[in-house]
Order: C-alpha cells, then structure tokens, then sequence
C-alpha cells in the first residue's frame, strides 16, 4: 500500500476515534464545522465546509463536501488531482465520460480515492454522504458535457 494510502487511513481512522480534524493549525471538532452552501461548480444541494487553506488557491487545500440522498455529480476532470476520502455514508465513483448509475464503485467510510488531473469522472450518492476532499488548488471542473455546467443554468 502506497505511504499516502497509507497516511489517508490513518487520518480517516483518527478522524472517527477522536471527532477532531486538524484546520489552520488547531484542532476543530467536528461539531463545530461551518457549512455552507458549495460553490457554484457543483450541483445544487451540496454543503461544504472549509477546514484548511482556500480550495480557489494554488495551495494545499482540505474540504469537506457533505451531499444529500440521490445526488450526483456529472462526468468531469480537474486540472489537479483530486484525493477523497469518505467520511460517512457511501459514495459511488466512476471513471468515464458520462455518468452512468448502473456503474461505478461503492466507497464506504475509510474509502479513498485518487483522481489524477485531466482523467474524468463522475460520482452520485443513494443516501446522504460526507467526504473528505484535499489537494493542492485551485479547485476547478471542467465538465465534459458543458450543458452539465451548474454554472451554465438559469
């Protein structure tokens, strides 16, 4: 198993034994975690709370995305990669240009996933789902249908 394999399982595992996650250089518990509504680039329904550095940055970032029952997110690609983690519920992952909900793999909690920049994919949920998203920003998506653009919509 990779070291950041490795080192992700670790955080995870700590993360579900103590309820704290490390953000600006304290400690935060979960608790106190301030969600919001998620940018613009990804469907509506989606909350996301900050924990470390500004994902709109070229910098380490780390985020949590928490999404509702049946959502999901088109096929698309980052121009960095992207490392998730899944903290509760079960997300389903698949490489590919289309999203397609007959496919994909089922992460449950301690589940992690690493995207290489340019490679798209897509994800949906059946319930509600937390992850665990970090990397080096900004945070981008490039989706490959632009009709699936959020941003696009009116």
């Amino acid at each position: 198993m990779s070291k950041l394999r490795v080192s992700i399982a670790v955080v995870v595992l700590m993360v579900a034994a103590t309820g704290f996650v490390v953000a600006q250089g304290h400690l935060q518990p979960v608790a106190d975690a301030k969600w919001g509504p998620a940018p613009p680039m990804l469907p509506a329904g989606a909350q996301i709370a900050v924990l470390q550095g500004d994902p709109g940055k070229p910098a380490p970032y780390t985020v949590r995305l928490k999404f509702p029952a049946n959502y999901a997110i088109p096929a698309h690609s980052h121009p960095t990669d992207e490392n998730v983690a899944v903290v509760s519920g079960a997300v389903f992952f698949g490489m590919g240009d289309k999203l397609d909900k007959t496919a994909g793999e089922s992460l449950a909690p301690g589940g992690f996933m690493s995207v290489p920049a340019g490679m798209n994919h897509y994800a949906y949920t059946k319930g509600e789902a937390t992850v665990l998203l970090f990397g080096i920003g900004p945070v981008d998506f490039k989706y490959v249908n632009p009709n699936d653009d959020p941003r696009h919509k009116d």
